[in-house]
């Protein structure tokens, strides 16, 4: 119940990552205008990439925070995946300006201007960014909001790019070597690419309905063979399958108990069962199918789908 009453959690921690994308775009910008430096121009578009990106997230998380209805009877949490993707596809377009802006630079370096104070600006701009992914990161996590978490990830990047660029303007101010500026420009146009084909991989495993993570399976696993044992050999499980949907996991399982026990103790049986499940790994939606443990039936259920009977033969 905690977790559906904060929700709107993720959406309102999204305002914060809108406000810093402002802040270090103006600054990112402002330093390339200082150095005319192609690295920091490049510094500044991903940063422009963090604001669409931010700003797509603020929309899908309202809707993702939407209860269910008559129409998403499991809720609105896979429109997550829809920002992680679009922040995805956002960054490889990042990635082609800067390739366009650099690559020219190899061919006709420039020196770099005013170093000192676009380094200065520039730092200010990248410690934002490290505090709000530090942030984003946990309330993603303590959500299990993807949209966030593909933020504080992004920003991450954006953080360890910054820092590279920084210390390429220093280089090139006091050596000279101006072939440095375009090359660290197109090396950050690769790591960009990286992290926006992982992203967009992240999104694709949670649009199809992804299983748990083996850490989360195991922990599962491990808590049903402890009910088996508590059982006494009179209960087993199968047909387990998982997923997650945005900040939200489900959980089908088929419970086989012997066929001579009555509805009412199958059914405590099952509230046991799922009582654990929930204490042990947190809130979800379960679905439990009760079988009997003789019933050779109960062992032929593990599709998907079920089929329907073949007509019989006249």
């Amino acid at each position: 119940m905690n977790a559906l009453r904060d929700a709107g959690a993720p959406a309102r921690y999204a305002w914060l990552s809108v406000a810093a994308a402002v802040t270090t775009l103006g600054l990112k910008l402002l330093a390339w205008s200082l150095t005319g430096s192609v690295a920091m121009l490049s510094d500044a578009l991903e940063s422009l990439v963090n604001l669409g990106a931010s700003l797509v997230a603020l929309m899908v998380l309202r809707w993702a925070a939407q209860p269910p209805d008559a129409e998403h009877a499991h809720g609105h949490g896979k429109a997550e995946y829809l920002s992680s993707g679009f922040e995805g596809a956002l960054i490889f377009v990042a990635a082609g300006m800067i390739i366009v802006e650099a690559a020219p630079r190899l061919l006709h370096p420039r020196p770099i201007e005013q170093a000192g104070l676009g380094v200065a600006v520039s730092m200010a701009a990248t410690l934002i960014n490290l505090l709000v992914a530090r942030v984003l990161f946990a309330v993603g996590k303590r959500h299990r909001s993807p949209a966030l978490k593909a933020d504080a990830h992004h920003l991450m990047s954006d953080v360890w790019t910054s820092a590279g660029i920084l210390v390429s303007v220093v280089v090139v101010h006091f050596t000279g070597w101006q072939l440095l500026d375009p090359a660290i420009a197109l090396l950050v146009a690769l790591f960009v690419l990286w992290v926006g084909w992982k992203l967009l991989g992240d999104a694709t495993d949670g649009l199809m309905d992804r299983a748990w993570s083996s850490a989360e399976r195991k922990v599962l696993d491990g808590l049903l063979q402890q009910l088996r044992e508590q059982a006494g050999g009179a209960a087993d499980f199968h047909a387990v399958r998982t997923r997650t949907s945005g900040a939200q996991r489900f959980l089908t399982l088929h419970v086989l108990v012997p066929g001579a026990w009555s509805v009412q103790r199958g059914h405590d049986f099952v509230e046991q069962v799922e009582h654990a499940i929930v204490a042990q790994l947190g809130a979800m939606a379960i679905v439990s199918h009760l079988e009997p443990l003789e019933d050779p039936r109960a062992y032929d259920q593990h599709l998907l789908e079920k089929n329907p009977p073949a007509p019989e033969q006249s």
